[in-house]
């Protein structure tokens, strides 16, 4: 529901809330700048990544000014992207409780109006962007196919995570796009790493929807493994760090790193201990914490990263 301020039901008093002018706030909210949680979830696989590479190189006179970019650039193409997936559900929202009061289907913006507001986000984006190398920028165009495809995989499959994950973890081979101008086997397993954990992670932050996707036709992971959350969890949480272990290893990363990868299969083993699915609150709580789980990887990685340049 809305309050007279056009506060939206999913959301969390905040600085949007409290401090944005008031005409801007419908905007800030279909960027979810007031849910900042998803760039984090975005820009940590970038970090991941940067710091990976070069480590691998042994040179960190780019990292700072990569770290940086991608911090921008996670957060407007982020922005960008919900953007797009409210223009897309705007129906679907209308039907679910939590997503009702959004700004496009609680009539705050229009459909024009939104459209206008993901292509300049993407304009802003593109000028971040060009600040890397050729390969870097392709690889970067590339992913806006994954990111339009996306909003309609839950409606045709109960995989859509699957496709989030394609989009989510694209950041993972960004750094070494850019250091190396080229693909590797590294930034492979690391971005299948990363897919594997945002699988997990939107599993339990589907389940805030379960009832209200099942009763509207909405397919997910959530509704997918239902009861077997847990074991799947074990699944593809003990895959993402198979996966990125792997790519430790291949990178010749050194001991804090792998202390790093460590605290981060912690913290997804405390996530399944405390899994309750019939408590929606407590599931966003969960997916929530998943930015603290990847901050941990990613200081292990740049603490690494540091010691071998």
């Amino acid at each position: 529901m809305t309050d007279t301020t056009g506060h939206v039901a999913d959301s969390t008093r905040n600085w949007v809330d409290t401090h944005a002018p008031v005409w801007l706030r419908p905007y800030l909210r279909l960027s979810r700048f007031d849910r900042p949680i998803g760039a984090w979830l975005l820009l940590l696989p970038c970090w991941w990544s940067a710091a990976l590479a070069c480590g691998m190189a042994r040179d960190v006179r780019s990292l700072p000014a990569m770290l940086a970019l991608f911090f921008a650039g996670a957060f407007l193409m982020r922005g960008a992207g919900c953007t797009w997936n409210d223009i897309t559900d705007r129906k679907l929202d209308g039907s679910v409780e939590r997503t009702r009061s959004r700004p496009i289907p609680s009539g705050q913006v229009s459909v024009p109006q939104a459209l206008a507001f993901a292509v300049l986000q993407s304009l802003i984006g593109l000028l971040v962007l060009v600040q890397f190398n050729r390969f870097a920028i392709m690889t970067g165009i590339a992913s806006l196919a994954i990111v339009a495809i996306y909003p309609f995989m839950k409606r045709i499959t109960y995989w859509p995570q699957v496709v989030l994950g394609l989009a989510f973890s694209w950041g993972a081979l960004m750094g070494f796009a850019q250091v190396f101008a080229r693909i590797d086997a590294v930034a492979l397993l690391l971005y299948a790493g990363s897919i594997a954990w945002v699988i997990g992670y939107d599993t339990i932050y589907a389940h805030q929807d379960r009832e209200d996707d099942a009763f509207i036709g909405i397919k997910s992971t959530a509704l997918k493994f239902g009861e077997r959350t847990k074991p799947a969890l074990i699944i593809f949480y003990g895959l993402s760090l198979v996966l990125i272990g792997a790519a430790l290893a291949r990178a010749g990363a050194g001991w804090v790193a792998f202390a790093g990868l460590a605290g981060f299969g912690v913290h997804l083993a405390w996530q399944i201990a405390r899994l309750n699915i019939s408590d929606p609150a407590h599931c966003l709580r969960l997916f929530k914490s998943n930015r603290d789980a990847g901050l941990i990887l990613a200081a292990g990685l740049l603490a690494d990263t540091f010691m071998r340049a």
